[in-house]
This record gives C-alpha cells, structure tokens and sequence, in this order.
C-alpha cells in the first residue's frame, strides 16, 4: 500500500466530493441494464453505494480501493446486511496476482459445544439467531483493512469519508429497508439502542425520510484515522462486550482484540474454457462451484439445448450430490473434506457417473465423500467492482440475518451479527437455511463457521468476470446458473442475471425455483423424471457482476430482483 501525507488526502478528498470533471460517471438507477464502459465498473445492493465506488474509481482509486469504499457505505445504507459488525470474504486479481482473504466471524473464547441445547437435550429457542449470544466476533474491520492495505492506492481514510459523510449528513430511508424493518421490527423494540436508531419514537421510519446515525459516523472517523484499532481497541471494544454481556452474550474485548483476518489460496479450477478463482474453506461455495461446472462439463452439459429439461435435471442432480459433500465440510482445521479432495478428478469422475439421465435420484440414497464420514446420525450483499486496468474484486459480507442478532451497540452506532447459526449448533437440526451440517462444523472456541459465500472471478484470456451474491445456501447456484448463461451461452451480462433462477441443496429433496422458472411442461417432465418441486417465497440470489472485455471495455450489471445500482465510468479520452 503506498503511503500518502496529509495534504494528498485532501487533494483525493476534494476530488471524491467534486464534479469529477476529468470524467464522466453513469450511475444505475433501480433496475439498470448492463453498462459498457472504458475505466471501470461497480455493481453492488444499494445506487448509493455504488455511486461512491465510481467516485473512488473516478478520483485514481483501483478496484480494491472502490470496493472497500463501497463496502463501508453499505454498513450505512444497507444496515440489515451490510457491517462493521459482522465478516466476509473477498477474491482479488490484480495482475497475475489472485488472492483470497477471509474475515469471516470466528467463535467467542468462550464459546461452547453445548452451548445452544438446553438441559432437556432441545435446542434453546432461537438462541443461535437472536440476541448477542448469536454473535460472533466481528471481522469486517479488521478485514476491510487488510484487502485496502495489500492492494488500495488511494489513501486509507479518503476511502473511508464518504461513508463518515453518508452516516453524518444522512440518506433516505429506502422501500427494501423499510420493508425489512417492518419484517424485524419486533425483535430490533427489544433493545433500546437499536431501537433508538432503526425505530425513533417507536416507529418504522417513512420511505425518503433521512436517517442520521451520528455514533457510527464517529465511529467511521475513528476508523479511517486509526484503522481496525479504533473498534476492536479501546472504549469502543468495552462498549462493545458491554453491550454483549449485558443481554447475555458471551463476546469480550479481549476477542475483539484477537481477532485476525486470514489470507488464503483461492479454490482454483478450469472448467468450460476459463479458469476459476473462488473462496476457499471456510467458505463451501467455491468447493460447490469447482464441482458444479466441472461436472456439468463432464456430462457435455454445453451441448444441450438451453433451458430443456434436461440441462435442469443435471444441473440438480450435480448439486444434489456437491451439497452431499458439503456435510463434510468445516473451518481448514476441523473440515473432513478439502477443495483437493472433493475436486480430485478421480470424484469428480465417480459423481458424474452416478448420475442418471433418466430419473433424479432420492436425496436419502446420496452419501456424503467417504474419505471422513463417521457414524452419525441470510441476508448477505455482495459487490463486485472492475478498475480500468483490469483489476477485480468479489466481495460478500454477511450479518447472517437481516439486521444480524438485532442488538446494536448504541455508543458504535452498528449491529451485530447472528453467524453463530452457521455453525452445527444442534445436531441433525437445520439452521435458517435448512442445511443439515456435520460435525466438522460444531462450535469450537476461536473457529470459523462454515459458510456459502462465493466471491468468484473467472477469466479467459484478456477477458475477466467478477460475480457473487447473497442468499446464504442459495448463493453457490445463483452465482452457478448466472456464470453458465454468460461463459456456456455467451448471454449479455443483465439478461443473465435476470432469468428466474431455481436450486438444490440435497435436504429437504425438493427443487425450489422462482416464479416463471420453469414452463408447466418442462415442471410436469421434472416430476415425471421423480422430482419434488416447490415454487420458493425466497428470492434465489441477488446477483451483482462486473465484466471485462479485450478491447478494454467494461460492464457493470444488477440484479432487479433487489434495488441494487451498477454503474461505470469513462475518462474523457
């Protein structure tokens, strides 16, 4: 990271909060189609945030600079998923130089097993999901830092400002957040600092109204003077176990001081012409996609006529048995399974000989790899962000539900999360998901609970793809159906995003898809082939891309299922 005095970051400052007259910015509004352009692209949940990434890009900044900028503004526009009180993990290619870092949420010192089932044996009601009990230790401020610190340009606290400005001087209040404040409106009445924020004088704010949270916008300036230290240190760590302790948690300062993001290798794979670079453990989602499209190439999935049966059949039946496998998985030190193990060719070969063209195969018949097996019986955004040189970042964060475990710690101004349900908290139980977990991923103090988030950046040649989504077990087929169309169909990248998507986790044995997914003929032949289909309540993804081509040219797309913005931006040339 280069190292800038003063007067530089007022110069970047001044330049982020001008006309950016040496360039000229086309920002998305509600549901944009894909954008062409020269000198970058951001895709992301919120038009605001978006609008400050191409800020960042517009002032000098590369694509890790935007994205950490756009990162932080949704912490402040995007509170039900967006944090500083919650974790993540990015996948970078700068160069010939591909990373993966993790900040995903590790468990409390004290942190327990047993922790989440009573002395009947059953479980605590929604001990794992509400209140600080649910919480893991934040890893967002830690993290964001490190990605800015290895790869950013501009300075640390010019990427940080204009969240400060967003969380000082306000935004309207947005429909989806009103929407979702409606939804948890109950559980955020039962603490009084997160009511203060999200409920003043008892009550949902209106659409357009502005919000103002002056604790989290002084918690931003500390932030972008002092790095992660100013949260995870100090008086506002205190106030932060504080806030844990007092409601029942288990969360200290002395956790939020130890906590340390980690650098991994990416899952990387070839499949379908172009290469892959997804999140490894604890993430399951690059693991499922490596298996996913090397399956699918396996059978010849290419040569099938789009959107026939049977192009749906193998694509359920791969994921049938790639969720199968993720009952093996947990943190790198726990999980009984490895990306080398479950993409070993030699697998890879037995799944897609299982599979049956003619008839699905019962869920119940489907056994995990055996190289580990004992005997036993989300909301989330992602960004995405392309520099004008080629540069990409991938990006997921995560508080795990809408406004995390509810409780906001009222001197810091943010949530926390409720990741702790990632975790097997109870045996054979499903977690808010419905994924039936393995042992590998109990709770152990200081772990890392296993997760779906894919951050995935493809490339061939000149050419490059940066894509991810929320969605907790539905993100890893999302983000597979979006790159199929774009990489197998050579779909336009918006068109991609928008089709009606549909997905498998192995348990419950159903398909559950969208509304319009599916012809009736194509779902009477799916229960004719010995499919249970479903039509979901829940959106499947929320898809946001960027893309780049080998003239150069950039696109940036959103996924209309939500009000996210994609945006680009061309230097006058």
């Amino acid at each position: 990271m280069r190292l800038f005095g003063f007067s530089r970051i007022l110069a970047v400052g001044a330049l982020i909060l001008g006309t950016l007259t040496a360039c000229a910015l086309n920002t998305a509004r509600r549901h944009p189609g894909a954008l062409p352009g020269g000198d970058g692209a951001v895709s992301s949940a919120e038009p605001a945030a978006t609008e400050i990434g191409l800020q960042i890009l517009g002032a000098g900044g590369n694509a890790a600079d935007a994205a950490v900028a756009v990162a932080l503004a949704l912490a402040v526009v995007h509170p039900q998923a967006g944090n500083l009180g919650g974790g993540g993990f990015a996948v970078v290619r700068m160069g010939e130089e591909v990373a993966a870092l993790d900040f995903r949420e590790t468990a409390p010192a004290a942190a327990r097993r047993e922790m989440y089932i009573g002395p009947d044996g059953e479980p605590i009601d929604r001990a794992s999901r509400f209140g600080p009990l649910a919480a893991g230790v934040p890893g967002s401020p830690a993290g964001l830092y490190a990605l800015h610190r290895r790869f950013g340009e501009l300075p640390w606290e010019a990427i940080v400002e204009p969240a400060v400005r967003l969380a000082r001087d306000g935004f309207p209040a947005t429909p989806r957040l009103v929407n979702a404040l409606e939804w948890k409106q109950e559980d955020l009445a039962r603490f009084p600092g997160s009511a203060a924020v999200w409920l003043p004088g008892g009550k949902i704010p209106e659409t357009g109204q502005i919000i103002r949270i002056p604790e989290l916008a002084k918690t931003l300036a500390a932030f972008g003077r002092l790095g992660p230290k100013a949260i995870v240190e100090g008086e506002l760590a205190t106030a932060i176990e504080r806030a844990s302790t007092a409601h029942g948690g288990i969360m200290t300062a002395a956790d939020l001081a130890a906590y340390r993001p980690v650098w991994r290798e990416p899952v990387r794979f070839q499949a379908l012409g172009w290469t892959f670079a997804s999140m490894p453990l604890p993430s399951s989602g690059g693991i499922i996609l490596g298996q996913t499209l090397q399956i699918l190439e396996r059978l010849d999935w290419a040569d099938l006529p789009p959107d026939e049966v049977e192009r749906a059949h193998l694509l359920v039946e791969t994921w049938r048995r790639s969720y199968a496998d993720r009952f093996m998985l947990g943190a790198p030190e726990t999980t009984r399974a490895t990306a080398d193990h479950l993409l070993d060719p030699s697998w890879l070969a037995r799944r897609a000989g299982a599979i049956d063209r003619s008839s699905a195969t019962p869920s119940a018949g489907i056994r995990a790899w055996p190289g580990g097996l004992r005997e036993e019986s989300g909301e989330t955004t992602h960004l995405s962000v392309v520099d004008g040189s080629g540069g990409m970042v991938s990006l997921t964060t995560t508080l795990n539900g809408w406004f995390g475990c509810s409780l906001l710690v009222p001197e810091a101004g943010f949530l926390l999360n409720n990741e702790m349900d990632d975790f097997t908290t109870v045996p054979d139980r499903p977690n808010m998901f419905n994924l039936i977990q393995g042992d590998a991923n109990s709770v152990r103090p200081g772990a890392r609970m296993l997760s779906s988030m894919s951050p995935t950046i493809a490339w061939r040649g000149a050419e490059g793809i940066a894509i991810g989504s929320p969605g907790g077990s539905r993100i890893p087929t999302a983000t597979a159906q979006v790159l199929l169309r774009l990489i197998v169909d050579g779909e336009p990248l918006q068109k991609a995003i928008e089709h009606p998507r549909f997905h498998h986790q192995w348990r419950p044995d159903e398909i559950a898809l969208e509304a319009g997914a599916f012809t009736e003929e194509t779902q009477a032949a799916l229960r004719g082939l010995g499919h249970e289909l479903r039509v979901s309540g829940w959106r499947i993804g929320e898809v946001n891309a960027v893309r780049s081509y080998a003239d150069g040219s950039t696109e940036a797309a959103a996924d209309p299922r939500g009000p996210g913005g994609a945006g680009r931006i061309d230097r006058e040339r």
